[in-house]
């Protein structure tokens, strides 16, 4: 009786707030042709939590729904850890927001796991979690050594098969391991893109755009999404007043932004980044 209670409350909650979510953040306007388009959220979620520790994980399927988002990339993320009082976060977002939920755990945590996951509105064909290596392994703390991954999804979508990438990169102020992390992500992005298929990047990337990791990112061929097309100057944390840009998409292939801004909102400590690619190719400027 309990947990009906408590499902009940959870789904009351999740309708008033995205509600509230529908009235302050405009949905996106639907796009000029008739050109297959896809919606995307970029979030690090905190581990379900706003900066000051409330649970806020019914905001955050709120504003999954109120988007009406295809695919979203989560940083961040619990899995039946103590820390989250035992809830399956994945699994109570795919429940909620009808997408299906793919877990990457990147580190054993509190009885559970912690690591990226991604909610995806079509069929995902194959999933992995690749491990991203660094060398010398890099101590954090309570003496763990977090590995970084990069969690890859083929996913049939609206642009025919897609490869869909989530990262979530080391934080430090060293970049000697987020360079490391770049050169293992863009060896992915490389096998992926000899199919000719589009290919997604996107996550919490810990480095601002005019870093060398985000230069070797574009310089492998890769269009950041908020340089293509962003509304506003696209800081992202943190989330209450942000002062940088972190948070990214990046794409390959025959398709186009047409749309990308940074979200208001404290439901994590970071703010969400939604973007909305088209197919086709941009006009010929000339």
């Amino acid at each position: 009786m309990q947990r009906l209670h408590a499902a009940l409350f959870f789904r009351t909650t999740l309708l008033l707030l995205a509600a509230v979510a529908g009235l302050s953040c405009t949905a996106p306007s639907a796009s000029p042709s008739n050109a297959p388009q896809l919606r995307l959220l970029v979030y690090n979620m905190h581990a379900g939590k706003d900066a000051g520790g409330t649970d806020n994980l019914a905001r955050i399927a709120a504003l999954v729904d109120s988007l009406g988002a295809d695919v979203v990339l989560l940083q961040e993320v619990d899995s039946v850890t103590r820390r989250s009082s035992g809830i399956d976060q994945p699994a109570v977002l795919e429940r909620e927001s009808g997408l299906a939920a793919v877990f990457g755990r990147t580190l054993d945590f509190q009885g559970g796991g912690y690591g990226i996951a991604a909610l995806s509105r079509f069929p995902v064909r194959h999933d992995t979690l690749i491990h991203l290596a660094v060398d010398p392994p890099q101590e954090r703390s309570g003496g763990s050594y977090e590995p970084r991954g990069a969690l890859r999804l083929d996913v049939d979508g609206p642009f025919g098969r897609m490869t869909v990438i989530n990262t979530h990169l080391d934080p430090t102020g060293d970049p000697h391991w987020r360079r490391q992390e770049v050169q293992g992500l863009l060896a992915i992005v490389a096998r992926a893109r000899e199919s000719g298929r589009t290919v997604l990047l996107g996550g919490d990337l810990n480095t601002t755009p005019d870093t060398p990791e985000i230069a070797r990112i574009r310089d492998a061929g890769l269009r950041d999404a908020f340089a293509e097309c962003g509304i506003g100057d696209g800081r992202s944390f943190p989330a209450d007043a942000p002062v940088k840009r972190i948070d990214y998409l990046f794409f390959a292939g025959d398709v186009r932004c047409v749309e990308a801004r940074v979200l208001p909102g404290q439901a994590s400590d970071h703010r969400a980044l939604f973007v909305r690619l088209v197919a086709g190719t941009a006009p010929d400027a000339s």
